[in-house]
């Protein structure tokens, strides 16, 4: 698979295949119920926050139930959160004992994570923050506080490593939380390629600070839409689908309305609306990636929240179904089509992925000028009857009441990878004008009366 500039390397055609991941943002920062960053955004007392982070026992947990439920729903790989921004660890740490391996839960949740997601056959995924907001000497940095900010970064390099050697192969690597530092304080780059050493077919993102050493090399290091020009695999734009035009990226978004922890009371979004974001993902890939990494925010005993699970499944029974239109697709978009919803191409196929659904017999597909073979209703199997003129494709045989209470898709299947005519190619608002004045021009005339004749 190409891109622009550069070739997927065969080690990593496994994510653009994928398309869809799972976020698991979890820790004892779900006991509270109001998100991941509680204890910043409201200045909760440090050491009360890891009493009580201490005696967090999520005794509900049961990895394999998880592993098993993100299989149907259709995802392929998985990321979890083994280290946010409070500091506390899910893994065995020799570094520190803020951690579930040795306090209440005396668990390794990485560890049952990696082995059940792996089992299923889920590629697998961690996150890991720089930031942690108990250690002063992060904040004050290598200027006002060398030997504290030493420390801090031989700890943060230190489990890195730990969680690169000792759970095998890595597939996913998500940092984030740069902030305040920067690329040549954290010495991420020097990090990074110790990171491909000890796992030489690891992805990882583009959160690693902007180096004022090494010019180029840029990364936003937070929320955003992921700007790293070079360093880094993946981009990861947040709450938004960017497209990034020089290498792989993922949009990470929430199944709820805004936070990525268990939020009691949060609104969730429904599964149409999480499903066209991953069509969205899809449809804008092109071949650089485009997948999306839909989190869910476990509860503080360890269960996946029933409204999740409820709109994860529902998606899930999609792609049994439709799932060609999205895994391994090249994006879409390939004609003017936001009238009625979104287009993904897979080898000769195009795909349309019906938003709208208006209940007419027939619907047109402007611009297509590669020779059509044969029009198929994916979601029954029914075979359409088409008419292909130099302007594209009528379709008919459409039935009145939509398929599926989700998006049908269309399946054209064309004589080889479709292309579309100069309409298709150039589009509303984009493109030469001058086409859009010899439409009119040649169609009714020049001037402002009814006919188009002058005056």
């Amino acid at each position: 698979m190409t891109t622009q500039g550069f070739t997927v390397p065969d080690r990593w055609k496994w994510f653009t295949e994928s398309r869809y991941g799972l976020f698991l943002h979890w820790g004892p920062y779900a006991q509270y119920g109001r998100g991941e960053q509680v204890l910043f955004r409201e200045h909760l007392n440090q050491q009360e926050y890891a009493e009580a982070a201490a005696r967090w026992n999520p005794v509900h947990f049961d990895p394999e139930l998880w592993a098993d439920t993100a299989k149907k729903a259709g995802f392929k790989y998985a990321c979890l959160t083994t280290r946010h921004h409070d500091g506390y660890c899910l893994w065995d740490s020799a570094y520190t004992d803020y951690s579930s391996a040795k306090q209440a839960p005396g668990r390794d949740f990485v560890r049952e994570y990696v082995d059940a997601f792996r089992k299923a056959g889920l590629r697998i995924g961690l996150y890991y923050s720089w930031i942690d907001w108990r250690l002063p000497a992060y904040f004050d940095g290598p200027e006002k506080d060398p030997e504290g900010w030493r420390k801090v970064r031989d700890y943060l390099h230190n489990q890195v490593r730990e969680l690169l050697s000792n759970y095998g192969q890595i597939d996913h690597f998500f940092f984030d939380g740069v902030w305040p530092r920067n690329a040549d304080d954290l010495r991420s780059v020097e990090l990074m390629e110790e990171m491909r050493r000890l796992q030489p077919n690891i992805l990882i993102n583009n959160r690693l600070g902007y180096s004022m050493e090494r010019q180029g090399y840029r990364a936003d290091g937070g929320a955003g839409a992921g700007d790293s020009d070079t360093l880094g695999d993946f981009g990861t734009p947040e709450h938004l689908v960017e497209v990034d035009r020089t290498r792989l990226w993922e949009s990470c978004q929430v199944s709820t309305w805004r936070l990525w922890s268990h939020v009691i009371g949060e609104r969730w979004r429904p599964a149409d609306t999480l499903l066209d974001l991953l069509c969205e993902c899809a449809e804008k890939g092109g071949e650089h990636g485009g997948n999306l990494l839909l989190n869910c925010g476990p509860t503080a005993d360890g269960q996946l929240p029933p409204q999740f699970v409820e709109r994860a499944l529902e998606i899930g029974r999609w792609l049994e179904v439709h799932g060609e239109a999205v895994y391994g697709s090249d994006g879409g978009s390939l004609t003017e089509f936001v009238t009625r919803g979104r287009q993904t191409i897979s080898g000769n196929n195009l795909y349309l992925i019906i938003r709208f659904w208006d209940g007419r017999p027939e619907m047109r597909l402007p611009d297509l000028a590669t020779p059509v073979t044969g029009v198929t209703l994916l979601t029954t199997g029914q075979k359409l009857e088409f008419e292909q003129t130099e302007d594209g494709v009528i379709i008919r045989g459409l039935p009145i009441e939509a398929p599926t209470r989700l998006f049908p898709v269309i399946r054209v299947e064309c004589e080889s990878r479709p292309q579309a005519n100069e309409w298709g190619r150039q589009r509303l608002w984009e493109g030469d004008p001058s086409r859009v004045a010899e439409w009119a021009r040649g169609q009714r005339g020049t001037s402002v009366y009814l006919d188009g004749r002058e005056r």
